[in-house]
């Protein structure tokens, strides 16, 4: 059956008072995206941000807490980004040392670039969703995130 609701992983990486984004190239021009995707059957949020990071930025990363939610609900956007209604999870991630992004071998066909934005230029590029001033006022304040409760992780009642 399928869910009215596609669930988005994102990875939402910074240092150095830059974030690492995707770089894309299609009819719309160049934009720009976190390492992102929707999770697959079987997948948790937190195995489909890694995957996704790894599959799109070729990068091993520590998952954190969730740093931000984005919903999509295209009946309040005229479907101007699709039809398809989705939530997604941005979660605060650590690149692994000695791991290094860089464009994967097979990337999407879109995809033309794996970059460092600074923060104080994140408003001169389009990024996709638009969510350049909450990223900038996430990066000021850090300790503002949602912990993920997992069941697998919660105490057994007996």
């Amino acid at each position: 059956m399928p869910y009215h609701i596609r669930v988005r992983a994102c990875a939402l990486i910074i240092e150095h008072d830059a974030v690492l984004l995707i770089e894309f190239k299609d009819e719309n021009g160049i934009h720009y995206n976190l390492p992102a995707g929707g999770a697959e059957p079987g997948e948790s949020v937190t195995e489909a941000v890694i995957r996704e990071a790894k599959e799109e930025a070729s990068v091993d990363i520590e998952v954190g807490p969730i740093a931000l939610v984005y919903e999509y609900a295209p009946h309040f956007n005229h479907g101007e980004y699709g039809d398809t209604h989705s939530l997604s999870m941005m979660f605060d991630c650590r690149i692994k040392d000695g791991s290094r992004p860089r464009m994967p071998e097979r990337p999407d066909e879109n995809q033309c670039g794996v970059k460092w934005v600074p923060l104080r230029q994140l408003h001169e590029i389009v990024l996709y969703p638009n969510i350049t001033s909450q990223i900038v006022a996430y990066a000021a304040n850090r300790s503002r995130t949602l912990e993920l409760i997992e069941e697998h992780r919660l105490e057994r009642i007996r």
